[in-house]
Order: structure tokens, then sequence, then C-alpha cells
């Protein structure tokens, strides 16, 4: 089976977004442009870190190579619309890979089918605290789908705050335990899993 690669360099529109109501939710990566429309799905774990590894890009490329970053984009201005419609998932995420390209002063946002072998949650080089700054993102898993978009600094903060509050947009957290609260219900860990 030979392997696609959806390219959106840059995208007219790459965003965080949801189906489904709180608790239900399905996460996807979104991204528009030249007649295209692709939507990967992923967890929310990796929605919510990926947006912390992309400010940590952003922060590192200012440091390193003196990029001029956009401050935090007011909500305002920000892309609240739901995604766009069909929301036809073409493959699930099993890893996302973070670059940026020095060249072009842009973030590379690859994410990467689930491989045969795979079933934890990982972002590409979210497990060490050093952020990589690749001139061009590596190649592995040549064999694997993947959906890669490039984006300017302004975009990607954009992408940020808009995947804050998609994440943030679900269930309340139990002030006890922690977990989503239930509209149904809540079994409480710390009350021994009695009702409150």
């Amino acid at each position: 089976m030979t392997h696609q690669v959806h390219a959106f360099e840059p995208p007219e529109r790459f965003v965080a977004g949801t189906v489904g109501p709180p608790g239900e939710r399905t996460f996807f990566l979104q991204a528009r442009g030249g007649g295209r429309l692709v939507s990967v799905a992923l967890e929310k774990v990796q929605v919510s870190l990926l947006a912390e590894k992309l400010e940590e890009l952003l922060s590192e490329a200012q440091r390193r190579f003196g990029v001029k970053l956009p401050e935090a984009a007011p909500v305002v201005l920000g892309d609240n619309e739901p995604l766009d419609t069909p929301v036809d998932e073409e493959f699930r995420v099993g890893t996302l890979g973070l670059a940026f390209d020095v060249d072009t002063a842009t973030v590379v946002i690859e994410a990467i089918a689930v491989g045969e072998a795979e079933t934890e949650v990982e972002l590409g080089e979210a497990e060490s605290d050093e952020v990589e700054i690749d001139e061009e993102p590596d190649e592995p898993d040549d064999d694997l789908d993947r959906l890669r978009v490039r984006l300017t600094p302004e975009a990607t903060r954009e992408f940020i705050e808009r995947a804050k509050r998609v994440v943030n947009a679900g269930r309340p957290p139990c002030p006890l335990c922690g977990q989503p609260l239930d509209p149904a219900g809540h079994l409480c860990p710390r009350h021994n899993g009695y009702h409150r």
C-alpha cells in the first residue's frame, strides 16, 4: 500500500477542533488549502502537548535564531469557527513531529499515522525537555501516511491559542480528584465510590 503525504505549505486554515458532546469528543487536526480538506484524529493529550511543545519551539527559535515572535493572539481575532465539513478521518495520529525551518522562518508540523506496532500516544521530540529544531524534519516511517503543514510564527501562535481553548472547553474537572465531571454523575475515587 502506498503512503500519502498531505502537504499544506502553507495551509489556508490549520486548526484543532472537536466533534461530539463533552465527554465523547473526538479531537481532530484539520488543514484546508488548494481545494483540499484533510482531517486527522488524535487524542486530547496530543493536542495539549502539541500546543505546549509549539510554544517551546517558538521560544527556542527566538532565543537561538533571533526570530521575531508575535504576542499572544487576542481571542477576538482568533478562529473560533467549527471544523469545516465533512470531517472525514484520513487517519489516526500516532506521532507528531515538530521542526523550525531557519531558512524560511517557518514552523513545520508533521502528524504521522499510527504504525502497526504503535499503541502508546507519543509526541515526536516531546520525551526530552530539549526542543529539536531541525533544518528539515526527519523522514522516519516513510511507509506511513502523514499530514505536513508549514506555518508562520503568527499562524503558529493562533493555532496554539485555539488548541488551548479547544482542550479547555471540555467537562470541568472534579475539585477533589481532578477527573472530568460527568453531567450524569461522577464516582469520585476520593469518596470511595459514593456519589457526592
